[in-house]
């Protein structure tokens, strides 16, 4: 369900590594599947992404027991290498992604509409969990 307001939530982290293998374990679904979750009762068994101006991208959240879980896709609007990517999610609502180079590190800045389902806090926290796992993973390989 879309924003019904103009609000937009952004998060962000400083990965410490190169914005080139920060791109690819962001794009890549082989690297996307062992990162992109909340918590550790949830996982990401499978997901697609075709990173391109109308290419289309999914990615299957599922929680580990089995009890609930549901496809996190969209089209893509914008794609600048190792810079910026924005897509429009199935409901409408839109999600920008930013990549600053640092040297050796790289900071990310994600903003997104919220949907109107959830409390807004709960939102951010969950999609900062997930940012925070990304980060994780790319200074752990």
């Amino acid at each position: 369900m879309a924003s019904e307001n103009n609000t937009k939530v952004t998060i962000e982290t400083t990965v410490n590594a190169p914005v080139e293998k920060v791109w690819e374990y962001w794009t890549e679904p082989n690297h996307l599947t062992k990162w992109n979750s909340a918590s550790d009762d949830w996982h990401t068994p499978f997901a697609e992404n075709d990173l391109r101006a109308g290419g289309k991208f999914l990615s299957r959240m599922e929680a580990k027991d089995g009890s609930f879980g549901f496809d996190f896709g969209g089209v893509y609007d914008e794609v600048k290498l190792h810079e910026f990517i924005s897509y429009t999610l199935g409901d409408g609502r839109k999600v920008e992604t930013t990549f600053i180079n640092q040297e050796n590190d790289t900071k990310i800045i994600q903003v997104f509409d919220p949907e109107t389902e959830n409390p807004i806090e709960m939102q951010q926290q969950g999609w900062q969990a997930i940012l925070n796992n990304f980060k994780k993973y790319s200074e752990q390989q």
